[in-house]
Parts: structure tokens; sequence; C-alpha cells
């Protein structure tokens, strides 16, 4: 009798937590944010002067990284993309 109460208030116990540690995991996570910047020059020697060297570290210095920089891309479908193409991500839309 002892041993199948026992195992009942231990499976009771056992499930309530579970459900408060899978509760508290789920509230933890968040979901990245990836933000895709098309960009287009109309001149480029303040572009490359001024912004190319501060952008970068303003931007990781807020919380962003780069995942992909790059120029003269190739669409593959839909309408041609600008020039330049940025592609960051950030841990949180709070953090951006």
């Amino acid at each position: 009798m002892k041993t199948k109460f026992g195992f009942a208030v231990s499976d009771r116990i056992g499930f309530v937590l579970g459900a408060v540690a899978i509760k508290d995991v789920h509230a933890q996570t968040k979901a990245p944010l990836y933000v895709v910047t098309e960009i287009d020059v109309k001149d480029l020697d303040p572009y490359l002067k001024e912004y190319v060297p501060k952008a970068p570290a303003l931007i990781k210095k807020s919380g962003g990284r780069f995942l992909a920089v790059g120029q003269n891309v190739t669409a593959i479908e839909g309408a041609p993309p600008k020039k330049r193409v940025a592609l960051q991500v950030w841990d949180s839309m709070e953090t951006y």
C-alpha cells in the first residue's frame, strides 16, 4: 500500500515540476530578428569614407551581427535587388 501511495505522489510531483520547467524554458526563448538591407548608393565616395567604417562597429555594439554582405547580387526570382545587400541578425526585436 505504501509503495503505491509513494509512486502516486512522486508521479504527481514529477509532473508538476516538469510542467513548471517547460513553461520556464518556453518563456525564455525569443526568435532572432533577421534584417535584409538593400543599399542603393548615389554618391560612392562619402558612402565609403563615412558609412562603411562606422556602421559595422555601431551594429556590433548594439547587439547585431552581419551574416552576409555583398554587391552585384543576382536575383533568382522577382525584381532585381539593389547593387549592395547586407543580411544582419539580432538576438530579438527588443535589441534591434
